[in-house]
């Protein structure tokens, strides 16, 4: 597979009663997942205002709600082409209709919610397949938030608490949606205090790079690799290639891990990270992002 000529624009989200994958997170009540400023971003990276966006809503529990909070969002940015796919199993998945909108869109976005849901109804599935070629081989978006987030990389954290998080076992990770390898993606990441949860899951894969995000915050990566940080909050970065010691992998389930050597980046607006070359940069001109 080849250098993608799309961008996918992965986000940290916000509460979302449809989550339910944290036991020890209170649910709040649902409302607008971030900003306007990553929004405009994500039009900005197609055709501003006369993009045409299809909103995936399948891992959501409630998907009319979160559906039409985009559409309004998106209107109140000038935009008003956009669709709400309400893909809830995968009979919904085989209907041409929805083939034929991704076919005709300039990009699209998976919400939040509980990201087994779409590796479970999209895995092996011609959408799927539009979706990856069209990323691929076009200038095509895929935006994730939350949930929709985590679901983009071929390794996915799909249940962990946060209080149990480091000790072996407690983290459970499948394959996601795999528009981007080597990497895990993780959300909510500061305000659910997720760090160990991403270093359990680093130190299972130390092939791959761990990428937590804030909440009304995302990374922007062209390339498959170039990473830009925009929204508001911190986007942790754990590099687990020179990992020296971890025992995680013979301890039994519910013992303590212990890890020497993760490199954590921390990252703000403006800031960039290559996954290939796993190198930080404090800033960059356009240009050379480009």
């Amino acid at each position: 597979m080849g250098i993608p000529k799309g961008k996918l624009i992965s986000i940290g989200g916000s509460e979302d009663k449809g989550t339910g994958m944290d036991p020890d997170f209170i649910q709040k009540e649902h409302h607008i997942f971030f900003e306007f400023g990553i929004l405009k971003r994500i039009l900005s990276e197609m055709k501003g205002v006369d993009s045409v966006i299809e909103v995936i809503t399948t891992a959501s529990q409630i998907p009319e709600e979160v559906g039409e909070n985009y559409v309004q969002s998106f209107g109140k940015l000038g935009c008003n082409n956009v669709g709400l796919i309400h893909i809830k199993n995968r009979e919904d998945v085989l209907k041409e209709e929805y083939i034929e909108r991704i076919r005709k869109a300039d990009g699209v976005m998976f919400t939040g919610g509980n990201q087994l849901r779409l590796s479970v109804i999209f895995g092996g599935t011609d959408i799927l397949e539009l979706i990856t070629e069209r990323y691929q081989n076009e200038d095509f978006l895929i935006a994730g938030t939350s949930a929709g987030a985590m679901a983009m990389s071929n390794t996915m954290i799909y249940h962990g608490s946060s209080t149990h998080a480091l000790l072996k076992g407690e983290v459970k990770i499948t394959t996601g949606l795999a528009f981007i390898k080597d990497v895990i993606i993780d959300s909510h990441f500061v305000t659910r205090g997720r760090f160990g949860r991403l270093s359990q899951a680093v130190a299972s894969n130390p092939g791959c790079t761990g990428i937590g995000l804030g909440e009304d915050t995302a990374v922007v990566i062209r390339d498959g690799n170039k990473m830009e940080a925009i929204g508001s909050g911190l986007i942790l970065i754990f590099d687990g290639h020179n990992i020296r010691h971890s025992n995680i992998a013979d301890l039994r389930d519910g013992a303590p891990i212990s890890i020497e050597n993760m490199v954590v980046h921390v990252m703000a607006k403006g800031n960039f990270y290559y996954l290939k070359e796993r190198k930080f940069y404090a800033g960059i001109k356009e240009t050379e992002v480009k």
